[in-house]
């Protein structure tokens, strides 16, 4: 830029002074200032330096020698504007041979430490802890985490009423807990009643602990009574959660006196419908290790149910539903149920409430 700029000031002077510009036509700056000054007079008046020259220079002619200085000047600075542009950059290596890939792409991470008077900033401020010290509030205004607190909950999935045989019943199954996320006290109920007489009855009184998100354990006890036959006590232990698919699991193993073993099987799964309706499959298997005749029990797969019941959410606590479910006994605890007169199979037709409290 300096160089043009010089040029056009000598051409400039030149001009002024009448002298004729092929005197100096072979000097490269020189060439170089009657190029730029042909190209300012085909672009316009705009610039009034290349004007006053073109003005000045009308009637004279260029001789043939000035014209080819000009054409080579104009390629030898293309070339060095070309060579200008592929310049690489300051600290790479010169040289046909350095290719793209060699090139340096990471630049070191500039590493920097903490000053020596630096606070630590996992520490409390002058050995103030949280709850305690002077500025520790009551226990009542504590912060807790959400897993600390003690939380209480009641389901009952079923309370309904079903008719088999011309026989009324009306049935119970729920379940309630009391404690935190990870360690809860559980109860777990489930009922006949006929004609105003409780005709069986489960009743579990367990310890939970979660395990994982969706599985928790349970140990405690088991009682058995009604219809005025002998009562069963048991140990219980199991799990209960939510498996793979949204399928809800429930599966309890117990131990009793006189080398009684029993294991419970429950299983459901919600087909939706709408955010609001769906139905719900459920199936439940009972097995003991041993004949038990004072309550008409026979070792083996016992019974078996198998439920349709199709529920509304009116919202999410209060669910009405309808549906069937088909009971089955089966090995000798089937050969018990003839032996008093009562049928294998069974049929029932269910309506009722899921309630959640």
């Amino acid at each position: 830029m300096k160089v043009k700029g010089i040029s056009k000031t000598i051409a400039n002077m030149l001009v002024m002074l009448g002298l004729p510009l092929t005197t100096v036509a072979q000097t490269p700056a020189v060439s170089n200032m009657h190029a730029m000054q042909d190209h300012d007079h085909m672009a316009g008046p705009s610039q009034s330096s290349s004007h006053m020259a073109d003005t000045s220079m009308q009637g004279r002619t260029r001789p043939a020698s000035n014209t080819k200085a000009i054409s080579q000047v104009a390629r030898s600075n293309a070339e060095m504007s070309e060579h200008e542009s592929m310049k690489m950059p300051e600290g790479m290596p010169m040289g046909d041979s350095v290719k793209v890939s060699e090139r340096p792409t990471d630049m070191p991470m500039q590493e920097m430490s903490a000053s020596a008077g630096a606070r630590d900033p996992d520490a409390y401020s002058d050995g103030f802890t949280r709850n305690e010290g002077p500025f520790a509030l009551a226990p009542r205004y504590r912060l807790r985490m959400g897993d600390e607190d003690w939380m209480a909950s009641a389901r009952f999935d079923k309370l309904e009423y079903a008719r088999a045989g011309g026989v009324d019943y009306g049935v119970y199954d729920g379940q309630a807990w009391f404690g935190g996320t990870y360690n809860r006290l559980v109860i777990k109920a489930e009922g006949e009643v006929s004609n105003d007489k409780l005709q069986e009855a489960r009743t579990e009184l367990l310890w939970g602990h979660a395990i994982s998100t969706y599985w928790d354990t349970q140990l405690g006890s088991r009682f058995d009574y009604g219809r005025g036959e002998p009562s069963r006590q048991w140990l219980a232990a199991g799990v209960q959660g939510l498996a793979p698919y949204w399928f809800e699991v429930d599966a309890t193993a117990y131990v009793g006196s006189q080398g009684r073993t029993a294991l419970r099987l429950n299983a459901n799964y919600d087909i939706k419908f709408s955010q609001r309706m769906y139905l719900q499959p459920a199936v439940e298997m009972n097995f003991y290790g041993r004949n038990d005749p004072e309550r008409q029990l026979g070792a083996g797969l016992s019974d078996i149910k198998l439920g349709m019941r199709l529920k509304y959410e009116i919202t999410r606590q209060i669910v009405p539903y309808a549906g069937v479910e088909w009971s089955g006994k089966l090995g000798q605890t089937a050969q018990y149920a003839e032996q008093e007169g009562s049928s294998r199979h069974e049929a029932r037709f269910v309506a009722g409430l899921s309630l959640w409290f």
